[in-house]
């Protein structure tokens, strides 16, 4: 009987809490913590994926919606399983009726948009919010280390982006659709590492390493963020297509935007001129399912036989060229793993052609899950091919780290970092649930330094070698020529970039605490003695560059 993928990586948590790794003197990608949160980052993003999906498939009135909601039934029990391997069986049962319970509110949205009752629409979205400050006490009192109100705000972001997303399906902005899709998929893989990031804090003798500064761990992490995007997105365009729907072309979209992320991720670590060959050779393969896809809506078998001759070439010149770049990766293997891809996504194809639903969405879950192994074979091949780009430096004098702390306090100007006193132009405020910094004071008490490009409207923040930019009115930074989605639109207030609390601290390796007032934000993080906090961050944005992307 065959296992589903994700399902492993559920049942993985509960060995990974018994057994601490070892460490080894050579940087990898796995190990405890690592583990955990890819297995989160997995459960989360692929829930994102699956309810946005069944919310159209709802509204349209598909024969498949059952099976659509099956699957993301699925994977709250695989989350469920996950929590219960953490906190126990008792926990699980009360996180899978808290979770549950909103994925049922987003379907009472979804009925009573399509029968036009607005006042089921608000009582829905009235429960949503009763959901989510559950939910967030949930973790909350399981963890002392996650805190209710960030918790609470991560939360409503995610219910945000979800009814986002469907009103702007039935408003027909399909660009936004997509869009907005892809920024819940990332957000959803950031809660992962928050919640996994609690976890190791709160069992510290059961993990190794702080995972939110693993620059190999975060290698694993994007790869695979990028790769499961890809084969979710690929499933679904294809079934938009022989559909014939109207959001076809967004839906496709998304692949080639997905597969301009993973180019830049491979130019990150092999260079332009790798990016750019690879995303020929990449995209030729999607080309090659939508012609598979053609061929099915005109019944033409020689056209399909075609299209699975170009799919079989195509594997093989993709598997060449990982190996050839990466003499870690076994050419063989490569080219087996792209065969099993392949197949997974024709038999979901083939099998929603033929109304067989439920085979539909096992394969399609199979595919998603089988691509972030692909990222983890990738990603430890990488790290063992440039073990130096990826260690983690620990300083040698002092011995011991000194701990950095930055205060700050919603509607207050005041910045305290360490014992010196800063004032800002603009007070942390919260605004759409999410808490927002100005980017400025916070890099420049740390080291980095701050300029602004009145002609691009950009804010560069720059740290030794690395490099940040963040674009007025855009939801995407790029970090040393790597794009990264931040979460919500950067904006300008007073003269100030804001960027999101939550962002900037995990993307620096930042603990974040709030006060009892719930008003004050303590931040920490372990580094060097002040002359070398700049060299610290510059570290950090290296260990970010390795790897990261859109999330």
């Amino acid at each position: 009987m065959k296992i589903h993928m994700t399902r492993i990586l559920t049942l993985m948590l509960a060995v990974f809490l018994v057994i601490p790794a070892f460490a080894s003197a050579a940087p990898t990608t796995k190990g405890s913590a690592a583990d955990l949160r890819s297995a989160l980052g997995n459960l989360l993003g692929e829930h994102a994926i699956l309810a946005i999906n069944t919310m159209q498939k709802g509204y349209d009135g598909k024969a498949d919606f059952a099976d659509a909601a099956g699957a993301l039934n699925a994977n709250t029990d695989e989350l469920s399983q996950a929590i219960a391997s953490v906190y126990g069986d008792e926990a699980g049962k009360s996180f899978n009726t808290i979770w549950s319970s909103h994925i049922g509110y987003f379907v009472d949205y979804v009925k009573a948009t399509g029968a036009k009752d607005n006042v089921a629409k608000q009582k829905a979205v009235d429960n949503l919010e009763i959901y989510r400050l559950a939910q967030a006490k949930f973790f909350a009192t399981a963890n002392p280390n996650l805190n209710e109100q960030e918790l609470a705000e991560g939360l409503k972001m995610h219910i945000n982006e979800l009814l986002k997303a469907f009103n702007s399906y039935v408003a027909k902005d399909y660009a936004s659709v997509y869009t907005t899709e892809r920024e819940a998929y990332a957000h959803m893989l950031m809660t992962g590492d928050a919640l996994a990031d609690g976890i190791v804090k709160q069992f510290p003798t059961m993990f190794t390493g702080d995972i939110m500064n693993n620059p190999a761990s975060d290698l694993r992490q994007t790869l695979g963020q990028i790769l499961g995007e890809h084969a979710s997105a690929a499933v679904f365009a294809m079934q938009k297509g022989i559909d014939g729907a109207p959001d076809f072309d967004q839906a496709a979209a998304v692949l080639t935007m997905n597969t301009n992320d993973l180019s830049n991720a491979i130019a990150s670590i092999y260079g332009a001129d790798a990016g750019k060959a690879f995303n020929p050779l990449w995209s030729s393969h999607i080309g090659y399912f939508v012609d598979y896809v053609k061929a099915t809506a005109t019944k033409d078998n020689t056209a399909k036989q075609k299209a699975v001759a170009n799919l079989e070439k195509y594997r093989l010149a993709q598997a060449k060229f990982f190996a050839t770049a990466n003499p870690n990766l076994s050419e063989q293997q490569l080219a087996d793993g792209l065969k099993m891809h392949i197949n997974e996504l024709l038999k979901a194809f083939d099998s929603y052609v033929a109304k067989d639903y439920k085979t539909a969405y096992t394969a399609e879950r199979e595919a998603y899950a089988h691509m972030f192994m692909t990222g983890d074979a990738l990603s430890e091949g990488i790290v063992k091919q440039f073990p130096a780009k990826f260690e983690t430096t620990t300083p040698t004098v002092p011995t011991s780290p000194q701990v950095s702390t930055v205060t700050m306090q919603l509607g207050s100007k005041t910045i305290h970092v360490n014992n010196n006193k800063m004032m800002m132009d603009v007070a942390p405020f919260i605004k759409n649930g999410s808490t927002f910094i100005p980017v400025r004071f916070l890099a420049e008490g740390i080291g980095a330094k701050v300029k602004y490009d009145k002609t691009t409207n950009t804010t560069w923040i720059m740290a030794g070698d690395d490099k940040l930019a963040f674009w007025i009115g855009q939801d995407t930074m790029q970090l040393n020529g790597m794009n990264k989605k931040v979460g919500a639109t950067v904006f300008v207030k007073d003269g100030r970039t804001e960027v999101p609390l939550r962002f900037i601290t995990e993307l620096l390796g930042w603990n974040v605490a709030w006060g009892k007032d719930k008003a004050t934000i303590i931040m920490t993080k372990a580094m060097a003695p002040a002359s070398a906090a700049a060299h610290n961050m510059a570290t950090d944005m290296t260990n970010m560059s390795a790897g990261h992307m859109s999330h």
